[in-house]
């Protein structure tokens, strides 16, 4: 029995052996094709590169402007009501990403394109395609480690690379400075849209009190004193209203922030409610009332006003800091097409491609001279017919 086993499995090496004899004879017997072919296709591949007109890559990396905890955090503590406004109204920070959308928007790929010509330059007669080409020429990524943001572009010539890559920034630059992207360029139109209407009530309140025929020997101390006492509460009630707008904007009311603003709000409107009774508004001259709103509106503009420079002043040092790391310069050397590269992988593919083809049709052929599959490919061939 054991004599068997082993007369069995020394007949199962014997086909193993004649299986491999029989995939190395027709590789052995086209030696010359498949060495000489692939050699010639990659030398046919290797001419055609030199067909193709070179291609430069320049890049340019730069570091974009960073968020940072403004300086006027401490003087803004100071001005009581309006003491977190600032800090709820810029609310959103702009992270890294949103530069790099920046760069592949419309409106920079566009001046991009009238800037060098790229239209006749890629042979395009649609602007779509123009802005597709060129996204596939100006490559902009974002460094997850570093933070810094590369632009690569190529292009047939390494001058226009080297200002297409450079330019990026330069439009960067300019469309930042169109909008409020940082906390500090928030801050600033938030309170420059306020302290423009706050300017608009001032002067109509100006006009109604020298409408009235005010003099200012005509109120006595302790009336004036009641006056500016009444506009400092009221504005400090409009602060604390606005402040509370602002945080219904980006929390619920369930938050501690926002029940605390009601709280303070309460409490003011509770303490002017008292001013009001305690007061005559209605009754006695005239200009009393209109003194009250004129001191009221100068009241909340110096606030605003104190409170728009500190944001100018943030915006200033931190708006156009996009810094630039490495700047794009000619290529001095072509990045496409990588001729040996080519060269190489056509060689391998076109040995492949041939050592498939020579080893089918040799198993084809012998399968077609067994009896028991020639039946079996004559009707194949029927079929296909």
């Amino acid at each position: 029995m054991q004599d068997r086993v082993t007369a069995a499995e020394a007949v199962e090496e014997d086909d193993e052996g004649v299986d491999l004899l029989d995939l190395a004879l027709p590789l052995l017997q086209h030696w010359k094709l498949l060495v000489l072919a692939p050699l010639l296709a990659g030398l046919v591949a290797l001419g055609i590169t030199y067909l193709i007109k070179p291609t430069f890559t320049s890049r340019t990396v730069f570091l974009p402007p960073q968020q940072q905890q403004s300086a006027a955090a401490s003087a803004i503590a100071s001005l009581g009501a309006l003491s977190g406004l600032a800090g709820a109204a810029a609310g959103i920070k702009s992270p890294a990403d949103q530069y790099v959308a920046l760069l592949q928007s419309t409106t920079v790929v566009d001046r991009l394109i009238d800037e060098f010509k790229l239209m006749q330059v890629y042979e395009r007669e649609y602007r779509f395609d123009a802005r597709r080409e060129l996204a596939e020429n100006a490559r902009v990524s974002l460094g997850k480690k570093d933070g810094l943001i590369t632009v690569e572009v190529d292009d047939v010539d390494p001058q226009r690379a080297a200002a297409i890559a450079n330019r990026h920034v330069d439009e960067l630059r300019r469309l930042t400075s169109q909008l409020a992207l940082t906390e500090a360029q928030q801050r600033r139109v938030f309170f420059e849209t306020q302290l423009k209407k706050t300017r608009d009530d001032l002067t109509s309140a100006q006009q109604a009190l020298q409408a009235s025929g005010f003099n200012p020997g005509a109120l006595k101390a302790e009336p004036k004193a009641a006056a500016e006492g009444y506009a400092r509460l009221k504005a400090e009630v409009t602060a604390a209203e606005v402040r509370l707008q602002t945080l219904r904007r980006n929390l619920s009311e369930t938050t501690p922030e926002v029940q605390q603003a009601q709280t303070m709000l309460g409490a003011l409107r509770a303490q002017l409610g008292k001013t009001e009774a305690t007061t005559d508004l209605t009754g006695g001259p005239d200009y009393i009332s209109k003194f009250r709103e004129f001191k009221y509106q100068e009241t909340l503009f110096e606030l605003f006003s104190r409170q728009y420079e500190l944001a100018r002043l943030d915006e200033s040092r931190e708006g156009a800091l996009i810094q630039v790391v490495d700047v794009a310069k000619p290529a001095e050397r072509k990045s496409k097409p990588k001729r040996a590269i080519i060269a190489v992988a056509t060689t391998l593919a076109t040995l492949m491609l041939l050592t498939a083809f020579v080893v089918t049709r040799h198993f084809w052929r012998q399968s077609a001279a067994r009896p028991e599959t020639a039946s079996k490919l004559a009707q194949i061939r029927a079929a296909l017919r």
